[in-house]
């Protein structure tokens, strides 16, 4: 709880066993989370073992695997179900450190910004995190072209630490965006279409042989998806083209 807050932390998992309880005792740790919501995706570990047996977490697990995307998406429903004012998402890897969460959460709570990111760019972490360095140009190189293109000034787009406010989650038209890993990309997209600004922390990271990460091709798909998001949000914008993924009654201009 923050104030009269409700904070509800999720973790989209798959193959997290040898984190898991690492990443789960530093959030509980910050004395903030009223629940953790972990939603499993058809993990081939003791992911789901390993979770049922901490406390106050709330355990789903998906039928079939349904993507990065598809997870999160049961995340932010599941959590604004159990009543959540402010939903937090970090990977149960520990690439990210939860010590930020209450940092996060106050920045929401005191209406300052609806959407928070962790940034590995911000104070220079990416690359003394172990980023590769051809990840790193790559987050550069998108970064600068949607800041361009979607009229922002983000320091990265690509982080997996997020923070939103339940206004957010129910506006957003999250169920058509893809059930991989542009989710998340584009997820950005629509917040800033609808006109909500995005506050960014400096978020120390790791990289290490347990922390989720994707391979080169997959790397490259999640790009061209940036960049096709990126010139659909101008497109919709300059109204030549409808995308359910910016209504246009959206339209903020």
């Amino acid at each position: 709880m923050f104030g009269h807050r409700r904070v509800v932390v999720v973790m989209p998992a798959y193959n997290a066993a040898a984190t898991l309880r690492q990443t789960y005792d530093e959030v509980v740790a910050q004395n903030i989370a009223d629940l953790i919501v972990l939603v499993d995706d058809q993990s081939n570990d003791e992911t789901v073992a390993i979770a049922r047996t901490l406390a106050n977490v709330k355990v789903h697990v998906h039928e079939k695997n349904r993507g990065y995307g598809g997870n999160q998406k049961s995340c932010y429903r599941l959590a604004l179900e159990e009543g959540a004012d402010i939903v937090i998402m970090i990977h149960p890897d520990y690439q990210y450190t939860p010590r930020l969460i209450p940092a996060m959460a106050s920045i929401i709570a005191n209406g300052v910004h609806q959407c928070v990111l962790g940034s590995r760019i911000l104070g220079g972490y990416a690359l003394r995190g172990g980023m590769p360095p051809w990840k790193y140009v790559a987050n550069r190189f998108l970064t600068a072209v949607e800041n361009v293109v979607l009229g922002a000034k983000l320091s990265e787009y690509h982080t997996g630490y997020r923070a939103f406010s339940r206004e957010i989650l129910e506006r957003l038209p999250l169920e058509a965006n893809s059930d991989d890993f542009v989710f998340d990309n584009q997820m950005l997209a629509q917040i800033i279409w609808f006109g909500y600004t995005i506050g960014e922390v400096s978020c120390p990271t790791r990289y290490f042989a347990q922390a989720s990460s994707i391979n080169f091709k997959r790397s490259v798909q999640y790009g061209f998806g940036c960049l096709e998001t990126a010139v659909k949000f101008r497109l919709s914008r300059m109204n030549l083209i409808r995308s359910p993924l910016f209504p246009p009654f959206a339209h903020t201009e």
